[in-house]
Parts: C-alpha cells; sequence; structure tokens
C-alpha cells in the first residue's frame, strides 16, 4: 500500500497541505469546523505523520546536510562544485546554511546517523548516486528529510531532482551519426553508477534504431578522471583499422579531455580524423583545443528544485517526486 502523505489529508479535508501541517503541529489558526474536518480525514485514512522529520524540525538548526565523497587531492568534480554552488545560493535566500561532510569509506552511513542523533542538520541533499544507494536505502527507512541528485532505484519511493542523461548522449549520438559516423566508442564510468547507466541507455538506444554494430571493445571504463580518456582512447586507437572507432563518447567533459590529449599525441585531428564528445559543458569545454562538443546540464535549475523539494519536506509535506530535467547538446569543433 502506497504511504498515506499530508496531502493525501490535505484532499481529503478540503484544505492545502500547509493548513494540515499546521494543524497537526499547533500551529494553525483555523475554525473549529476545519480542524475537525482535517482530524476526521487523518482518522479516516489511517495517517501517520513522519515523526523523524517532526522531531528534526522540532529541533531545527537551520542547516541542511551534503555528503562530499573522499578522495585524493588531484580529483576534481567541476559540476558537482557548481552544483554545491547553487544549491548554497538557494538554500540561503529561505534562511538555511549548507553544511558539507565527508563520507566514511568504511561506513558511509555512520555520518548520517551522527548528525541525525545530534540534530546538526534539518535534512540531507545527496548525489553521486548508485544503483541501490545503500545511503538513500537508510534515509527512508529512518523517514529522514532528504532529495537526491540522480537516481537509485525505480521501485523506490523517494524524491529527486535527475538530468535525462539518456536523452543527452542519445542526442550526441544522433549528431555524430548525421555527420556520417558508424563506429561509434564509449567512454564510461563502471558498472554500478546509476548516472553512468542511463547515459549508457542513451548510446545502446541509439546504436540499435539506426541499425549500427555495438561491439563490446568499443566500451570502455574506468574512474571519473582524464586519465582514464587517455587510457580508454590509447585502447580504442590499438584496434584493428576496419573496426576502430572514427568517433567517441565520453560520459563526462573531464573523461573527454583526457581522450583529446591521447588523440592528439598519436598524431590525430580531433574533429577531423577523428570525433570526441563529452558531457557537462564545464568551463574546460571552451578553453581546450579543439574546443570540445558537449551536453550541458542545467545545473543552476537542479540545485534550485532539490531544494524547494527539500524545504517542501522541512513544511511537513510527505509526499515524494521525481523531476527530471532534458540537457541540450552544445556542437564546437571537437565533434
Amino acid at each position: 500500500m502506497p504511504r498515506i502523505t499530508l496531502k493525501d489529508v490535505a484532499a481529503r479535508a478540503g484544505v492545502s497541505y500547509q493548513t494540515v501541517s499546521k494543524v497537526l503541529n499547533g500551529r494553525a489558526q483555523v475554525s473549529p469546523e476545519t480542524e475537525a474536518r482535517i482530524w476526521e480525514a487523518v482518522q479516516l485514512l489511517n495517517y501517520k505523520p513522519n515523526m523523524t522529520a517532526r522531531n528534526l524540525r522540532i529541533r531545527a538548526s537551520g542547516m541542511l546536510g551534503y555528503s562530499w565523497h573522499a578522495g585524493t587531492e588531484a580529483e576534481i568534480h567541476p559540476i558537482l562544485e557548481s552544483f554545491v554552488n547553487h544549491v548554497t545560493r538557494a538554500a540561503e535566500a529561505h534562511g538555511y546554511r549548507l553544511v558539507t561532510f565527508v563520507e566514511n569509506e568504511a561506513d558511509p552511513l555512520l555520518v548520517y546517523h551522527d548528525l541525525i542523533s545530534h540534530n546538526q542538520v534539518d535534512g540531507f541533499i545527496v548525489a553521486e548516486t548508485n544503483t541501490d544507494d545503500e545511503r538513500i536505502a537508510w534515509l527512508m527507512a529512518e523517514q529522514a528529510p532528504f532529495v537526491a541528485f540522480g537516481r537509485a532505484n525505480n521501485q523506490w519511493e523517494f524524491s529527486w531532482v535527475d538530468v535525462d542523461g539518456m536523452y543527452g548522449i542519445y542526442q550526441v549520438m544522433q549528431h555524430l551519426m548525421g555527420r556520417d559516423h558508424q563506429r561509434i566508442a564509449l567512454i564510461t564510468w563502471p558498472e554500478g553508477s546509476q548516472t553512468g547507466h542511463y547515459r549508457e541507455q542513451g548510446y545502446q538506444k541509439a546504436l540499435a534504431e539506426a541499425g549500427l554494430e555495438s561491439r563490446p571493445e568499443w566500451i570502455i571504463r574506468g574512474e571519473h578522471d582524464s586519465t582514464t580518456g587517455a587510457a580508454g582512447m590509447q585502447q580504442l586507437l590499438a584496434l584493428p583499422a576496419e573496426i576502430r572507432p572514427t568517433a567517441v563518447v565520453c560520459v563526462s567533459d573531464l573523461i573527454a579531455i583526457g581522450a583529446i590529449g591521447a588523440a592528439s599525441a598519436a598524431g590525430l585531428r580531433v574533429g577531423h580524423d577523428i570525433a570526441v564528445t563529452g558531457f557537462d559543458d564545464i568551463p574546460l569545454a571552451t578553453n581546450i583545443f579543439p574546443a570540445l562538443t558537449t551536453v550541458r546540464q542545467p545545473i543552476a535549475e537542479v540545485g534550485r528544485r532539490v531544494v524547494e523539494l527539500l524545504l517542501r519536506q522541512l513544511d511537513g509535506d510527505t509526499s515524494t517526486e521525481q523531476v527530471l530535467l532534458c540537457p541540450e547538446v552544445v556542437v564546437r569543433e571537437s565533434g
């Protein structure tokens, strides 16, 4: 059975969900008839308030928690840094501050538990999601307020905002095939990355619809850095000439930058002898040679929508919402 939410109670009582929330928390000034109607709807629907969320709101800290994955000093995540910037601005516009924390590699859930038990944050923003993400499963079980930038499991009911990576890569593939490329490779992240999974779906969908060959040696997997792109390109260029790709689609700009460097080092003219595309449209995409054809994410809107959904939960709305935003292809000289 789906969980009954404040919106269900509000619809039954004929009032707004904000009014229901205030009545349940003893903060509403409504007529006795309206209050009676709300409590009747609560009983009829057997509504159970989210106690974890309520306790966090009662002892509100004014802080929103965001996890920052542990990594080496050399690792950079330009798109997530932009996301944090926009989330911080959106949160501060509503009187909240963003507190970032690093997850323990051995036990990523430990810090979430500590922050909740000590009432140091009012809710969480989760990013870099994976398939069946244990953080999301735990936060759902605890009924803690949170919103994810990314998906985790299509059967789970939680609020998320994501960019349609399948559509973005599919559009890149359409662009490349429109330029007569038929042998197209993909450099992507390891299996288990939910974001990588959707982007790979766009790649496979475009090939299947065009009746083009999909070869396992054309799919290279690695971590989110330029060395993955460089090593992947070297591996692809080592293939026999008759199956060597003429275009390489990368799931991030950082990977694409490494791929461009390796192709240029091999004496190829990127954009002429071989095409390379990225995803994210980071500032560096226009400052390399050749400038990078890529997919631009509406990252400012992502940050704003994530904060809006989380603040709704903090205001008592326990319903879930999923927002899928469309990216756009930006054509430049590399492909």
